[in-house]
């Protein structure tokens, strides 16, 4: 590896997953906005992916897209 380059992130089994799927306004981003911190404050490395099952453009005004 070159100065800087991060180690390969390995899948494992026993990796922690958590998903959360609900309707839109129903609050996902404030609670995960409350809960990332919290978990990374306990030492846990966290990331967030966005899915969509469907087409939807990135830059609506007013939405966390």
């Amino acid at each position: 590896m070159n100065p800087g380059d991060q180690a390969p992130l390995l899948l494992e089994a026993s990796l922690p997953l958590l998903g959360i799927a609900a309707w839109s306004g129903t609050g996902k981003t404030t609670l995960l906005e409350a809960l990332l911190p919290r978990l990374a404050e306990r030492g846990l490395r966290v990331a967030v992916i966005k899915h969509a099952h469907h087409t939807f453009d990135v830059d609506q005004p007013g939405k966390d897209s």
